[in-house]
């Protein structure tokens, strides 16, 4: 639909009528919503669409930032954040918006300032009065959302890659990833992981070099402090003792330095080892010592110093990403940690050895 740039309460009433027209059916078009333009007057109204696609918290930011008809404040979108996504909305005199949706990633979601009405429904949560200022709202993958405003809009929103949530649980809690529980939460109360949320909106806003490294660690920081404080492990089944068989773990051990490059995921190694994430991590740790991502890391590190030894004219970027590592600053902060200097130092130290 273009406009044509006449008098603003044509466009208005003209882009209404098309939502309607559109979207209050039983079954709404999604792909006509995305590809509609709406003008972002005071006034405008806008009804939202179900939306119900699955996909990666990327997707979903995308997707949502093509429902709501005004611009964010800012976006991770294009950041190279990897783990978690953010956005953060901030209007004044928003006449009316509606949206109903299923997410498809755990959301946290911070109000910075309190709108004048508000209606939300996820889970158990029933919600008819606004959120006070610093409010903090989980909301479960899967969750099927129906949310109405009206006044001004100011709120951060916070996409956590459900994998990743299960990895920090079995790797750092030993909690079975498959048998525990985020329940949708309204109104918790957690200074920490209010202050890694604000965290993440400094960056977001302000970005600079490092940022997706950040990111990732504020993303580990904020799954920490969602499992300590509101998690819920289901009791376990039986679990194996013991460390994982050598048979498996050879195989394993193949299967990552043949990935090494790439991003070997806990449900790649464990799918190898014929065994649910949650066990492979126990038997993988009491095998090696280290737990599956820790054993990763070690092993792009020990890469790294054949390639800073072997091949003298290639540049520590080259090298970080033939080991396997993101970018040159991920590349150095993991291989001074393990080793002791940096890759510059390492390979002086070498050439001169």
């Amino acid at each position: 639909m273009e406009l044509d740039g006449g008098d603003p309460t044509r466009e208005i009433l003209a882009c209404y009528n098309k939502v309607h027209e559109t979207f209050l059916r039983s079954q709404p078009d999604v792909e006509a919503l995305q590809n509609l333009t709406l003008p972002d007057y005071r006034y405008t109204t806008h009804r939202g669409a179900t939306w119900t696609r699955e996909g990666n918290s990327l997707k979903q930011l995308e997707a949502l930032q093509k429902v709501v008809p005004f611009a964010p404040l800012a976006s991770s979108y294009g950041m190279g954040w990897k783990g978690l996504q953010a956005v953060r909305y901030r209007k004044k005199h928003l006449s009316e918006l509606s949206w109903a949706g299923t997410l498809g990633t755990h959301v946290l979601a911070l109000t910075m300032r309190s709108p004048q009405k508000m209606q939300l429904r996820y889970g158990e949560v029933k919600r008819d009065v606004p959120p006070p200022a610093g409010w903090i709202r989980v909301v479960p993958a899967g969750s099927s959302v129906r949310v109405h405003w009206q006044g001004s809009l100011d709120f951060l929103l916070i996409y956590l890659e459900p994998s990743l949530v299960a990895r920090v649980a079995a790797e750092s809690f030993d909690y079975d990833p498959t048998r525990t529980v985020v329940p949708p939460v309204d109104g918790l109360n957690v200074p920490e992981l209010r202050s890694a949320m604000l965290a993440v909106d400094a960056e977001l806003r302000a970005g600079g070099r490092g940022g997706p490294q950040l990111a990732e660690s504020l993303a580990t920081i904020l799954c920490v402090h969602l499992i300590r404080h509101i998690t819920t492990p289901r009791q376990r089944t039986p679990s194996p003792d013991g460390v994982l068989p050598r048979c498996k773990l050879h195989s394993v051990i193949e299967y990552i330095m043949e990935n090494l490059a790439g991003s070997p995921t806990l449900e790649q190694m464990a799918a190898v080892a014929h065994l649910s994430p949650y066990h492979f991590a126990r038997q993988f740790r009491a095998a090696t010592g280290l737990a599956p991502y820790q054993y990763v890391i070690v092993r792009r590190v020990e890469r790294a110093q054949e390639l800073l030894r072997e091949e003298d004219e290639l540049g520590l970027g080259e090298v970080a990403f033939r080991a396997g590592f993101s970018d040159q600053s991920h590349f150095s902060s993991h291989f001074k940690r393990i080793v002791g200097v940096t890759p510059r130092q390492f390979r002086m130290s070498a050439r001169i050895a």
